[in-house]
């Protein structure tokens, strides 16, 4: 396993023993990072605009399309990092 498949890993497990709940912003960012590192871009249908909170994730993901799976590992380990401090 790769160093960067090594502190993804650690940065899920991390992300799961943050002191604070961060805001929803950043929840759909955490989200949006897990998804596009671990599937890759988003081709499932598109939830209804009654869902909301399936529509905030679907659009979080979707910002992302054509992000190396790499890149988004490396911004999730640094934003869990980041909230960590």
């Amino acid at each position: 396993m790769s160093d960067l498949n090594s502190l993804f890993e650690a940065a899920v497990a991390n992300s799961k023993m943050l002191s604070e709940r961060p805001d929803n912003a950043t929840l759909l960012k955490i989200y949006a990072l897990y998804k596009q590192a671990t599937v890759g871009d988003n081709a499932e249908k598109k939830p209804s605009l009654t869902d909301l909170v399936a529509r905030a994730k679907w659009d979080a993901w979707a910002k992302l399309k054509g992000t190396a799976a790499d890149a988004a590992k490396q911004q999730y380990v640094d934003l869990i990092a980041s909230l960590r401090d």
